[in-house]
């Protein structure tokens, strides 16, 4: 018998996969060093004037007369006389803007005084709905609009973490994630499993493959009857940096449990991300069945009702010309009237493009993708984006 049908005979067993784990885990780090030396983590592109002028809702010209009067400070340009701006010198020129515009409070969006800090769950029970990448490019341009931005990766898979450059097998392999901040025993502050990152205004929460034990550990701790219970344990944990952000994007596992529960229970808005096809529409149905059913049973046990200031349903890889699709967006948005968002998130090869290298549209460098295609990715994150913003600003009594 040769070694290849000795291997088969013996079975691949917990080593062999084990295995497995251990060399995509070090062929990862590896490509993740090449993708961003010399550093090692990621950093973020200049943004052209056209970009900023979006994101600050001023006229190229503006922008233009603004540096040559000298009211805006002077930033990079290439040979041929463009200026790009770092995230940061973008937020300098909002708080000139800020001080001197017609419309002071249209350049200072975010949480003003009684403005309670808006939490936001995103969910689906079905993967493949483009929840990650719906949370972070919101987050991404929430914190471009000059919001303070918290995103929770509470996956325990880490999409989200890995997306922001962190390699979470590796580095928090002996903690320094949300499950820290949740456990029930040795619970640690959350702002010390805050994590800086690369993008201007916005931190993060990483998640790593310990945070699946809290499913366990909350059954467990509802037995002996141990507080403060799941439901109110991410409330309590946010209290201590609300003063910090104005908007926290959570990114919940693709099922209905412990984990889940705790991200709705501590959220003022919900965002559901439903693919418009009769599988996945049927799907979260039954998400939110179980949905309804379930925050009843934590309502009688924390005493208080669990309500929120708005609940979205953000229709994602869409496709215009598909017309089955087009049937399907049209019948949701018939049966749940005004919850379902305007604006679908498109399917796009530019984001799946920017994806392979853990990049979103945002990040990635213009020039490495079709133009026209990248455009139309931007123009559908940016509206679904101000969409929800316009939500949020609602909610805080405005507009």
């Amino acid at each position: 018998m040769d070694d290849r049908n000795a291997g088969i005979m013996q079975g691949i067993g917990s080593a062999d996969i084990g295995a497995f784990a251990d060399n995509l885990a070090e062929s990862l780090d590896r490509q993740m060093k090449i993708a961003f030396e010399p550093e090692e983590r990621k950093s973020l592109r200049r943004f052209s004037s056209t970009e900023v002028a979006s994101v600050l809702r001023v006229s190229t010209s503006n922008l233009r007369n603004r540096h040559k009067d000298g009211s805006f400070p002077e930033v990079h340009t290439d040979n041929r006389g463009h200026r790009f701006y770092s995230a940061e010198e973008v937020d300098i020129l909002r708080d000139i803007l800020g001080r001197t515009g017609k419309n002071a409070d249209a350049y200072r969006p975010g949480r003003r005084d009684n403005d309670r800090l808006q939490v936001i769950s995103v969910v689906n029970f079905k993967g493949g709905s483009s929840k990650t990448t719906a949370t972070i490019h919101l987050a991404q341009r929430f914190a471009l609009r000059g919001y303070r931005v918290l995103v929770l990766d509470l996956d325990p898979q880490a999409s989200l973490t890995t997306f922001f450059g962190f390699r979470p097998e590796l580095e928090f392999a002996d903690g320094g994630t949300i499950y820290d901040a949740l456990r029930y025993e040795d619970q640690v502050p959350l702002s010390e499993v805050i994590q800086k990152t690369y993008f201007h205004k916005l931190d993060m929460v990483p998640a790593g493959l310990m945070l699946s034990e809290y499913e366990t550990e909350t059954a467990n701790a509802l037995a002996r009857r141990a507080q403060p219970i799941f439901a109110e344990r991410l409330a309590l944990a946010l209290e201590e940096v609300d003063a910090d952000y104005d908007i926290v994007l959570i990114d919940c596992p693709p099922q209905l449990g412990f984990l889940t529960l705790t991200a709705l229970s501590a959220s003022t808005g919900l965002l559901v991300t439903v693919v418009p096809g009769m599988l996945d529409i049927a799907s979260m149905s039954q998400f939110l069945k179980l949905a309804s059913e379930t925050i009843k049973a934590v309502e009688e046990a924390i005493g208080r009702r669990v309500t929120w200031d708005f609940v979205k349903f953000l229709v994602t890889r869409y496709e215009p010309s598909d017309g089955p699709q087009t049937q399907m967006a049209g019948y949701l948005r018939s049966i749940l009237a005004g919850q379902v968002m305007t604006e679908p998130m498109l399917k796009s090869t530019a984001i799946s493009d920017a994806g392979m290298t853990q990049q979103t549209i945002y990040e990635v460098d213009p020039n490495q993708l079709i133009r026209k295609t990248l455009d139309r990715a931007l123009t559908s994150v940016n509206s679904v984006a101000d969409e929800l913003e316009q939500t949020i600003q609602m909610a805080w009594g405005r507009r």
